[in-house]
C-alpha cells in the first residue's frame, strides 16, 4: 500500500515522502479501513519536525483521523461489517491507503457527509468533547472563550458550544478570520491583531470557560477574563508553554486550571470517549448543528504541500489528505 513517510525520521514538510508498505491485518478488536480521506493536524507538524513521537504500539506513520470503508474485521469486532461506511480515531497510521484501528473508535458515517467531511470528524470531535465539555464543564447558558477559533478544533468547538446551548467569544488574527468565527456562529469575535481582547471581554462580561490553544501569551488574558468558578483549559502552547501567573488571583476566583492530550490516552479512555461522542455529538451532526469544515484538499502524495498549507496559518477549519 501507498503510505506517507518522514525522509531521514524527522525535518521539515519537504521531508514527507510516498512510499510503499505491506498492507496491515486487523487483530483481535480491530478493523482494517480502507481510507478514502486522512485529516492533517498539528500534532502531525509536531511528529513531523521529531517532538511528538508516536506512543508505545501505534504506527510511526503520521495521520490520527481517517474515513473510508471497512474491509477487514478482526475478531471481537462484530460491531462493523464489511463495506460499512465509517470515521475513526487512530494513534498513528492514517496517512495511507489503509488503516488498522481499534474498533471501538470507529463511528458511524451520517448519510448526508462524504468521506472528505467525516474525515475532519474524528480528532476535532473527540478533543472539543473531552476538554470543553468534560475538561471544563461547560453548560448551557455559560460563555466559551476560543482562542484560535478559526483552527479546525476552533471551528468545531464553535459550533458544539452553540449546539449545547452556550455563549461564544472567539478570539482569531485578521478581519477575515474574525467573521469566519461569526459566521460559524460566535456570538462576539475578536480580531487579536486590532482589537483589545481584555477590554472586550470584560465588556462581555466576562466567561465561564476558556479553550487555550495559544499558552503562554494569553495566560495574564485568560486569568483576568474568567469569571469565579472559571475552568481554563489548556491544549495547546503554540506560543510557548511557559507562564507566570498570578496565583492568588487563580485563589480568590477558585478558578480551575487543567489540560490534556488525546493521543496518549490508554485504549479504554479512548473508547470511552468515542461512545460519549457518538451520545452527545453525533446527533448534533445528523441533525446539521455541527458540520464539519474542510479549508482544503490535497492528495496523499503532496502531504508536504497540506503541511505547508497548515504551517502558513491562513486556512479556516481542517485540511484533508485523499489517497
Amino acid at each position: 500500500m501507498r503510505v506517507i513517510e518522514i525522509d531521514g525520521g524527522q525535518g521539515s514538510a519537504e521531508a514527507l515522502r510516498p512510499a510503499q508498505r505491506p498492507l496491515p491485518a486487523p487483530g483481535p478488536g480491530e478493523i482494517r479501513i480502507r481510507v478514502r480521506a486522512a485529516g492533517v493536524n498539528r500534532p502531525d507538524i509536531v511528529q513531523r519536525e521529531g517532538r511528538y513521537p508516536a506512543p508505545p504500539g501505534a504506527s510511526d506513520i503520521l495521520g490520527l483521523e481517517v474515513a473510508g470503508e471497512v474491509e477487514a474485521v478482526g475478531d471481537g469486532a462484530a460491531r462493523w461489517a464489511v463495506g460499512d461506511r465509517v470515521c475513526a480515531l487512530l494513534g498513528g497510521g492514517g496517512y495511507a491507503e489503509h488503516a488498522v484501528v481499534d474498533a471501538r473508535c470507529a463511528l458511524p458515517i451520517p448519510d448526508d457527509l462524504d468521506f472528505i467531511q467525516a474525515a475532519a470528524l474524528p480528532e476535532t470531535a473527540f478533543t472539543v468533547f473531552a476538554n470543553v465539555f468534560e475538561g471544563g464543564g461547560l453548560k448551557a447558558g455559560e460563555t466559551l472563550l476560543i482562542h484560535g477559533a478559526t483552527s479546525g478544533i476552533g471551528v468545531m468547538a464553535i459550533q458544539m458550544a452553540k449546539a449545547a446551548g452556550a455563549r461564544v467569544i472567539a478570539t482569531s488574527r485578521g478581519a477575515a478570520k474574525a467573521e469566519a468565527a461569526r459566521a460559524l456562529g460566535a456570538d462576539v469575535s475578536l480580531d487579536a491583531t486590532r482589537d483589545d481582547l481584555a477590554a472586550a471581554i470584560k465588556a462581555e462580561g466576562g466567561v465561564d470557560v476558556v479553550l487555550d490553544m495559544v499558552g503562554a501569551a494569553y495566560a495574564d488574558l485568560n486569568l483576568k477574563a474568567l469569571k469565579t468558578g472559571g475552568r481554563w483549559v489548556v491544549i495547546a502552547t503554540l506560543t510557548g508553554a511557559r507562564a507566570e501567573i498570578d496565583l492568588a488571583r487563580l485563589m480568590v476566583k477558585r478558578l480551575t486550571l487543567t489540560g490534556s492530550t488525546l493521543r496518549s490516552r490508554p485504549a479504554e479512555e479512548k473508547a470511552r470517549l468515542a461512545a460519549a461522542v457518538e451520545a452527545r455529538v453525533w446527533p448534533w451532526i445528523v441533525a446539521g448543528a455541527v458540520r464539519p469544515q474542510v479549508e482544503a484538499t490535497f492528495p496523499l502524495d503532496q502531504a508536504a504541500a497540506a503541511h505547508a498549507r497548515l504551517e502558513a496559518g491562513a486556512h479556516v477549519g481542517k485540511i484533508v489528505l485523499v489517497p
